[in-house]
């Protein structure tokens, strides 16, 4: 079973700034890590490599400082890495980002399964994945939290609000997973050993996917952001403590004295 799993590189979290001039993130100085989806993404593909054998391919477009998250990828235990730089992707939305990822798995070619993580921390739209599958005509399943495959049948649970549902479908496939699927592996040693040892990775850039450049980066993204920024602070929050019953009494009486309920 071939298997290409999406990833991106995107900065942690906890140490994210935004520019009050700007409306931009700082990123300078800011680390970077794989997205906590798409770990489970190529944990799932490992396993199912384990089990039926095949190959796994990662993908992940972005700037060159990207490779970083390829090696580690590589270190987990991936067969292939590629990365999709050109300052002609430079600031696709996610219309043209998934334009440009579905015409490099056109050119990777030999696929049965698509994985993707649910969604980005650092847009958290979760659009990616299914357009891709737009985009290649496949079938799709969001929200994995289970996944079964018996010869060219998938069966999963998708998780929702209030349960999950089953759906099957028919290979080639694209899904998207969420965390409860599984717990990723830490890169083994050995892995690590080996993913510094690989000297180049290779990097395929707008020309070599054979990329429409009117559907690519910020020509080809319909979605036009005019401004970001950090909300003000309305004030300072309230902290009450004591007992359970009288936290809750306490709360009534400020909302019933600022008018929120009566």
């Amino acid at each position: 079973m071939n298997i290409v799993v999406l990833i991106k590189q995107v900065p942690d979290t906890t140490d994210v700034r935004i520019d009050p001039k700007t409306g931009t993130l700082i990123r300078e100085g800011v680390p970077s890590i794989i997205n906590p989806d798409d770990k489970h993404a190529i944990e799932e593909a490992l396993r199912l490599k384990e089990k039926y054998g095949g190959k796994v391919t990662v993908l992940s477009m972005g700037p060159p400082q990207a490779l970083d998250a390829l090696r580690e990828s590589k270190a987990m235990g991936v067969d292939d890495n590629i990365l999709l730089s050109d300052r002609a992707f430079a600031g696709a939305d996610t219309w043209a980002t998934s334009y440009t990822l579905a015409t490099a798995i056109s050119k990777v070619g030999d696929y049965d399964l698509i994985i993707c993580g649910r969604q980005a921390i650092d847009g958290d739209t979760a659009q990616v994945g299914p357009q891709v599958a737009e985009c290649l005509g496949l079938p799709q399943i969001t929200y994995v939290r289970k996944l079964e495959i018996e010869g060219k049948t998938v069966t999963a649970e998708r998780a929702l609000e209030d349960g999950f549902e089953r759906i099957e479908a028919t290979l080639p496939v694209l899904i998207t997973v969420i965390k409860e699927l599984n717990k990723p592996r830490y890169p083994s040693v050995s892995g690590i050993v080996e993913a510094c040892r690989e000297a180049e990775y290779p990097v395929w850039t707008a020309k070599d996917i054979e990329a429409d450049p009117k559907k690519i980066g910020l020509d080809g993204s319909p979605t036009q952001v005019k401004r970001s920024f950090a909300p003000e602070p309305h004030g300072e929050g309230i902290i009450l403590e004591g007992a359970v019953e009288d936290m809750a009494k306490d709360l009534v009486s400020k909302l019933k004295d600022d008018n929120v309920v009566r």
